[in-house]
């Protein structure tokens, strides 16, 4: 199959907005909160795991122990049933889908979107900064959290962030050592962090090298490409370790790699904490907008509202994708319905965003849709003031 001859007739079918099929992924750990629309029985993978994450107009593969071709990849939903990755559309036909212009400066979407559907708490860990990650020849992520509204929080509903400023300031290694190996009570390392409660409709920015450990709550990632970032865990088993320093105790490795600084901010929350903010001549009786991803330049998103039986129209600068949270409408030629894993999820091409998608409320609900961009689209998206 010719991608590319393919993917030009499938973007004048649908006039740029091409429909994606779900991609789910699975994961050893935590277990799933079973909340992303799945028969019960289909969170099980086995060996492999549990569905736990799914991820959104994705080109990348996920990198799993047991690895399974294709996981973690969007497919575009065609009418003919031809298989069609959106990878391989951004890799045979960048202008169709980027735009020739964005296409020249920038090798793909550069954006990765997900949603956690953890059952429990995730491992106190970091994404390492770019110097240590060079050594094992990965790159240094920066993502950000958005707890959507109308989620089941789950048990833990809360994220740690960052250490207690003392031991940043007094440089306290031997407290991080007292739990470094403790296996059976791994958790009670947290003690030495703090807690921030997931909210709904709430958000925080967070830079690599800063340790983090996201709760239960139901919650919407949006991070650079791809998936393979260089991550280390407080563990003796740390991963991503480069060899040069594999004589050193895993945990002088580990705690070397922090952004001491940023982990010990006394104003974290002010620095790192991104509440929805209303985009500037959005708001109207019809329909209003808010930055919920922002703070970088690495990528942006925002959340489209539009009210019961009424009617609005998106113009953006550049390619995005959707992902319809609730109610129900049409996005354009395309039926939406929020969490409804068929009709709620499109890829938008870069002409088609800057030439204008309708948008139509035909529910009694407020209708929610999200939105995901790549770096260099939106660069009129919020940057926060550096405290003090």
């Amino acid at each position: 199959m010719d991608v590319k001859t393919t993917l030009s007739q499938l973007v004048q079918d649908s006039g740029g907005l091409l429909r994606l099929k779900p991609a789910l992924v699975t994961r050893l750990f935590p277990p799933p909160g079973r909340r992303l629309g799945l028969p019960d029985d289909a969170y099980d993978a086995g060996e492999r795991g549990c569905v736990t994450e799914r991820w959104l107009a994705s080109t990348t593969e996920a990198q799993n122990p047991i690895h399974a071709p294709g996981e973690g990849l969007s497919f575009i939903d065609t009418a003919d049933g031809a298989e069609i990755s959106l990878r391989d559309a951004v890799e045979e036909a960048p202008d169709l889908i980027m735009g020739s212009h964005y296409a020249n400066h920038h090798s793909g979407l550069g954006r990765l979107p997900k949603i956690f559907d953890n059952g429990d708490r995730t491992p106190f860990h970091i994404h390492q900064i770019q110097v240590d990650a060079d050594k094992t020849g990965k790159d240094s992520k920066e993502r950000s959290y958005y707890f959507p509204p109308d989620a089941p929080m789950g048990p833990h509903p809360e994220m740690f962030f960052g250490l207690h400023p003392f031991i940043v300031r007094e440089r306290r290694k031997d407290i991080i050592a007292r739990y470094f190996d403790d296996w059976e009570n791994l958790d009670r390392i947290l003690t030495l962090s703090r807690a921030y409660i997931s909210v709904p409709d709430d958000a925080f920015h967070l830079p690599p090298g800063i340790l983090h450990a996201l709760g239960s709550a139901l919650t919407i990632e949006l991070r650079e490409e791809p998936d393979a970032g260089a991550q280390s865990e407080v563990s003796a088993a740390a991963h991503d370790i480069p060899p040069s320093d594999a004589e050193e105790p895993g945990m002088i490795t580990f705690v070397n790699q922090l952004d001491w600084e940023a982990n010990g901010d006394p104003y974290f929350y002010e620095n790192h904490h991104t509440p929805p903010v209303l985009m500037d001549g959005s708001k109207t009786a019809s329909s209003e907008e808010w930055w919920i991803f922002y703070n970088t330049t690495k990528y942006s998103g925002t959340k489209l509202i539009v009210r019961p039986g009424c009617v609005c129209t998106c113009v953006d600068r550049g390619a995005y994708s959707i992902l319809a949270w609730s109610g129900e409408g049409t996005f354009g030629e395309l039926p939406m319905k929020g969490r409804s894993l068929t009709e709620d999820e499109v890829m938008v091409t870069c002409d088609r965003a800057r030439s204008g998608v309708q948008v139509v409320n035909t529910g009694d609900q407020d209708l929610i849709l999200f939105k995901f961009f790549g770096p260099d689209i939106n660069d009129d998206a919020p940057m926060m003031k550096k405290y003090p």
